[in-house]
């Protein structure tokens, strides 16, 4: 017959501050790294007005 193993107690989890695993800032150093990022920005919005306009029509 096999024998019991005699495993050790699993490690509890490892904890994190909060201030730790906040969320990074956004770094856009380059004029063409914002134009991207608030392009962006402005076609969700569009899209989301569209589709409201397209839906309610």
């Amino acid at each position: 017959m096999a024998e019991p193993q005699n495993d050790p107690a699993p490690e509890a989890p490892k904890t994190y501050s909060a201030q730790d695993v906040r969320q990074g800032q956004i770094i856009l150093r380059k004029r063409w790294q914002r134009w991207v990022f608030f392009g962006g920005l402005a076609a969700l919005v569009l899209f989301v007005l569209l589709m409201r306009i397209a839906g309610a029509a």
